[in-house]
């Protein structure tokens, strides 16, 4: 029997695969000794597989690249926080100032007018300039995109301005101030107040509920200032004159004495927030310096006796217009200077625009026979003639190239020079003015000289604004019939101030006072100063200005006079009246007439003189006598009763008016 062999014992090793025919195959990994073993990156490259792991590289140069930008990024703010807080410091601090900070003017209150007893003529009540803070209508801070447009539709009615004209101002763009209108009555900001107070609320409940809280009318605001009234409305306008839109005087005494007036507007300057003020910021103020007072040689009450006498009859006579003069014979200062028509100051948008200004200064015309007093004046003082002097007036006198005549047809008048003035005769007065020298070229010269005197051709002293000095052309310059028209009142232009101030002259004994209108002034402080006394001028002799104020009686006085219609109960009165041809300031031809009446009263103990003019009456009489005389008489009766003059002591001189022939 055959043996048994023990059993092999199996070495472990690796186990063998077979191949599908059962044969032995190469071994499984996993049971190859090295199959547990890691192998090198070169083994695995020799074999042909895929590393397990990826090496990272070196992490400086990101490290780097990343401190470079960050450090110009730092670098970029640096040198920008350099610019702004170094550089360009005060630029940005201005910005920023201009854009927290609020600055407007306090308008000054501007001085008052007065009349001589201290009654207003002109004054100054509250207002309030509308402004607006255009950058809080922007959709950004009003929360609306429709904020001007909205804002303007509430505004224009309350404002009486243009819708589109206020939206547009309300979309002004990168802008903080704009004024919406000036001068505003406080009810007109009440009612504004009213409507912000509305739309404020509304916005508040509406934020409250997560809207947006639109409020369209937060950067409506307003500054106090003050408007220019005048309380008796048209009364003394064409002395007062106006103040324009800007604040500033546009016209009169307004214009004239504005740097005295106006005063020196202050300055506030305050932090704002949406509008509001913040009062934490603090604040800066310049007050403003109150306007000088003006107190005026004007009274009212007489003032108003003018404005009233020379309207009615120049709606009466339905003439272009008319000017009254009333003037202190002793001091010159002015007491009345009326025009019609006039306007109110208080509503300058429904005035005549003809109307503005003061006509009794700025016109100027051909004065007629009202001016035969300095012809007078000149031959009493030449010596040429006397009161009695004989003069003979035939019905036309020929002369030059020209044949002269007086207003009416007459026979040979035999009149002495007194009658000559009377009468108003233009043939008598051209005789007695040709004795003022051994020629007619002489006698012009004199004749002149003393019209000079009386302040024809140069401006009154009152230094108005577009007064007129007058026109009067030198005695070589005279054409051959100007020498003979100009010694009663044709040929030579003045106005009714420089009218007035040959009788107050006369009355005055002779010696001119230049017209005063301000008597005084009063300052912040309540100073008074009195203004300069005026300049006085030496015209004539006394003896010749008496003589000349009991010729004038005549005029008023003798049945023959003509100017009868100015007589006065208890007053010796002296006057003369004038009727002239027209010169049409459109067309520079003759067309209508001049009316005028001067004089004054007590002829005794002169203390007013008075004249009126009416130009081109076109209804009823046009002879100074018959519209002017009238007036002069209400307004004169009327300024000595209220400046309680006594009535005259003695009874008129009654110089011969003629003569008979042969005598």
């Amino acid at each position: 029997m055959p043996s048994k062999e023990p059993p092999r014992r199996r070495v472990p090793g690796p186990a063998r695969s077979r191949n599908a025919a059962g044969g032995p195959g190469r071994p499984r990994p996993a049971d190859r000794p090295d199959a547990r073993r890691p192998r090198s990156p070169a083994a695995r490259k020799r074999r042909g597989g895929s590393p397990r792991s990826i090496r990272l590289g070196s992490p400086r140069p990101r490290l780097r690249l990343i401190s470079l930008c960050l450090t110009l990024v730092m670098l970029a703010f640096v040198v920008r926080l350099l610019q702004v807080q170094a550089v360009d410091a005060d630029t940005y601090s201005a910005k920023a100032e201009k854009n927290r900070y609020l600055e407007y003017t306090i308008a000054a209150e501007r001085g008052e007018i007065t009349d001589r007893s201290g009654i207003a003529l002109a004054t100054s009540v509250d207002a309030h300039d509308i402004t607006a803070d255009p950058k809080l209508f922007t959709p950004e801070d009003s929360k609306a995109p429709d904020a001007p447009q909205q804002a303007a539709a509430l505004l224009a009615p309350i404002l009486g301005k243009e819708e589109a004209d206020l939206a547009k101002k309300l979309s002004t763009p990168k802008s903080r101030y704009t004024v919406l209108a000036r001068r505003q009555t406080p009810q007109v900001w009440k009612q504004i107040k009213d409507l912000k107070s509305v739309f404020a609320e509304k916005a508040a409940e509406d934020k409250a509920k997560g809207g947006p809280g639109a409020n369209v009318l937060a950067g409506v605001l307003q500054e106090p200032t003050t408007k220019r009234v005048y309380p008796n409305g048209d009364l003394a306008a064409g002395i007062l004159g106006f103040v324009n839109a800007e604040g500033k005087g546009g016209g009169g005494l307004e214009a004239q004495l504005n740097k005295q007036l106006q005063g020196e507007d202050g300055k506030i300057r305050y932090a704002q927030a949406g509008g509001r003020p913040v009062p934490t910021a603090g604040s800066t103020e310049i007050p403003a310096v109150a306007g000088t007072d003006v107190e005026l040689t004007i009274d009212r009450d007489i003032q108003w006796a003018a404005q009233r006498a020379i309207a009615d009859q120049v709606e009466e006579s339905k003439a272009d217009r008319g000017y009254v003069v009333v003037q202190n014979t002793k001091t010159g200062e002015v007491l009345a200077m009326a025009n019609a028509p006039g306007y109110d100051p208080n509503d300058l948008a429904q005035s005549n625009a003809a109307a503005l200004g003061n006509a009794a200064l700025q016109d100027v015309y051909e004065p007629g026979s009202t001016s035969k007093v300095m012809s007078m004046a000149a031959v009493l003082e030449e010596g040429a003639a006397t009161p009695g002097t004989h003069v003979t007036v035939p019905n036309r006198l020929h002369r030059g190239d020209r044949l002269f005549r007086d207003d009416i047809d007459h026979p040979t008048w035999y009149l002495t020079l007194n009658g000559v003035l009377a009468k108003s005769s233009n043939i008598g007065t051209i005789l007695a003015t040709g004795q003022l020298g051994k020629t007619q070229a002489e006698a012009n010269k004199v004749l002149y000289s003393y019209l000079r005197k009386f302040g024809i051709g140069s401006t009154t002293g009152l230094d108005y604004p577009g007064e007129s000095p007058g026109i009067i052309a030198h005695p070589k310059d005279w054409s051959t019939s100007q020498q003979y028209t100009i010694p009663f009142g044709q040929g030579l232009s003045l106005n009714a101030m420089q009218a007035a101030s040959v009788y107050q002259t006369i009355a005055n004994g002779g010696v001119r006072i230049e017209p005063t209108l301000v008597r005084g002034t009063k300052d912040a402080d309540d100073r008074y100063t009195a203004s300069e006394a005026p300049e006085r001028t030496r015209v004539v002799s006394e003896k010749t200005a008496r003589t000349l104020a009991k010729m004038l009686e005549s005029v008023v006085d003798d049945e023959e006079g003509t100017g009868a219609k100015a007589h006065i109960e208890g007053y010796r009165v002296a006057g003369k009246t004038g009727t002239a041809n027209r010169v049409d300031p459109v067309r520079g031809v003759y067309k209508g007439y001049t009316a005028s009446f001067a004089g004054f009263a007590p002829a005794d103990d002169p203390q007013i003189a008075v004249y009126c003019a009416i130009q081109n009456p076109t209804k009823g009489s046009y002879f100074g006598g018959q519209i002017c005389g009238p007036i002069y008489k209400k307004v004169m009766e009327f300024a000595l009763k209220t400046l309680q003059t006594p009535p005259s002591g003695s009874d008129p001189a009654r110089l011969p008016v003629s003569f008979k022939p042969g005598e």
